[in-house]
């Protein structure tokens, strides 16, 4: 734990040279008694204890799995916590994504130089788990700060997919997808900026609920960006998914971007069908530069089945989706990677709610392994600086306005449709990259599978991915787009569809 120290003149000068200034001497000696006050403030809070959430459950240090026991790389580390007797999910075993704070567990969000790093809290959802009675089985692998779509930038290793090892999980939430789909665990968390959650969700056939941005308290989870980042479950069936978010969703006091939460009912919603309701197939959805034709023709596939069970279902536009998608997305996230994730040792600023300090502590040591960062993040990081000092923040300022235009566009469409669909992603599993490849493919592998799910982190709609078919033993995912705060349209209309067939046979 750091102790506040006085600023020496010498302290003074190279912090005044970093902003472009050069100050006289006198000068320095000036701001030196001025800040006196404030130097007193800040070491006044080294006596004052922080003020965290208590940790309720006992648990060990948990451990790490034996390569036998780890065949696809998942797992970074093994536990066995305990919730509270009984309880809705009780008997069930939870795999955390490694950015979700588990006191007394090592986290390294993928990272090697965090490795070992122990936080002191546990996530709101984490406690959220245990009061329902669930287990949670320890902490899935994820991709290298979250900044990759592919499952092959963590230090620990690619994560395979348990449908076809040497193809990719997706990512970032590559671990837990890789849990579930191979039956190891029956849910898992995983968090989604730009569909960390229905990326994989889709490559390894699991349902993936980004939930409603500010649904799900992100209390004590790393975050990528304050404005976009989403918590959420990731399981093997419909059902299972609903239980999940029932359990997790609503404010918990300490986040204050949950100040409209509506939760809702969702496990009630899913023997309703789909008859009556209006689906919008989206039209900008398909055909991308990249889009693999089987996985267009599956998704239209099971839109018709949709209309077979009963819905209404049409074509849609929204011509948005193309023009503003990725661009208001990336220059979001793209200004936001440098003070989110390094100025501020990855957990921010400009929010109400519950820094976890142990982490930014230990986030700390990125300034002395800043050349061990994986391509995605060292590039990312590069071209993040470039255009904070070049423009000072326009475009992070402009696409934020701009994604309310795209919000409405949605919007209008949802209007006279209840749910849109469209691919998850544009193509199947692709094969991991090879050891030593390079930057080029290692980045191309991290971003093309985002198109079609980024820009509804913008915006901050629910979106789900189910699983819709299998071609060349890869899965198909389906994604399916809600309006604010009605995951349980979502919940319905994916559970009638799963109880359709056996989506590995369509």
């Amino acid at each position: 734990m750091p102790t506040f120290e006085k600023p020496s003149v010498a302290d003074l000068r190279h912090a005044a040279e970093q902003l472009g200034m050069n100050p006289s001497m006198h000068y320095l000696n000036t701001v030196q008694d001025i800040v006196a006050p404030l130097v007193a403030a800040y070491a006044a809070l080294d006596a004052v204890p922080d003020e965290k959430p208590a940790v309720k459950y006992p648990r060990d240090g948990g451990r790490r799995p034996t390569p036998e026991e780890n065949k696809l790389g998942a797992w970074y580390v093994k536990t066995a916590i305990k919730g509270k007797p009984g309880g809705r999910l009780a008997g069930r075993r939870v795999a955390l994504k490694d950015n979700v704070c588990l006191a007394g567990v090592p986290m390294m969000v993928g990272a090697g130089f965090l490795d070992g790093s122990v936080p002191d809290l546990d996530a709101t959802i984490v406690t959220r788990i245990l009061d329902a009675g669930g287990e949670i089985a320890g902490k899935a692998v994820c991709e290298y700060y979250c900044l990759s779509g592919g499952s092959h930038t963590s230090s620990t290793g690619p994560v395979q997919n348990p449908r076809k090892p040497g193809h990719t999980t997706g990512g970032s939430s590559s671990g837990s997808a890789a849990l579930v789909a191979a039956g190891e665990v029956p849910m898992a968390i995983g968090g989604d900026q730009a569909g960390s959650i229905r990326i994989p969700a889709s490559h390894c056939g699991i349902v993936g609920m980004k939930p409603t941005f500010g649904l799900v308290p992100y209390s004590g989870i790393g975050p990528l960006e304050i404005t976009i980042d989403t918590a959420g479950p990731m399981t093997a069936n419909v059902a299972d998914n609903a239980l999940l978010l029932e359990v997790i969703a609503g404010p918990d006091g300490l986040d204050s971007r949950q100040h409209q939460a509506q939760v809702d009912r969702y496990t009630e919603s899913l023997r309703q069908g789909v008859k009556g309701l209006r689906i919008g197939v989206m039209k900008e959805g398909f055909g991308h530069r990249n889009s693999e034709p089987d996985v267009d023709a599956k998704v239209r596939a099971a839109a018709k089945r949709f209309e077979s069970l009963g819905a209404t279902v049409a074509e849609v536009s929204v011509p948005e989706h193309l023009t503003l998608g990725f661009p208001v997305w990336a220059a979001i996230r793209g200004d936001a990677a440098c003070v989110m994730l390094l100025e501020m040792n990855g957990h921010g600023i400009g929010y109400e709610g519950l820094y976890p300090l142990s982490a930014i502590e230990a986030g700390m040591k990125w300034r002395d392994h800043a050349d061990e960062f994986a391509d995605t993040l060292k590039i990312a990081s590069i071209f993040s600086k470039y255009t904070l000092h070049r423009y000072g923040g326009h475009y992070y300022g402009k696409a934020q306005n701009l994604r309310r235009r795209l919000r409405a566009a949605y919007d209008a469409a949802l209007s006279s449709h209840d749910l849109l669909l469209l691919p998850t992603t544009v193509m199947k599993a692709t094969p991991i990259p090879p050891a030593g490849a390079p930057p080029q493919e290692i980045t191309r592998r991290s971003w093309e599978p985002t198109r079609n799910t980024c820009p509804f982190n913008a915006t901050g709609h629910p979106a789900i991915s189910i699983p819709c078919g299998l071609s060349d033993g890869l899965p198909v995912g389906l994604m399916l787009v809600g309006r604010h705060w009605d995951e349980r349209t979502i919940y319905r209309a994916s559970a009638a569809f799963e109880r359709s067939g056996d989506w590995m046979k369509m």
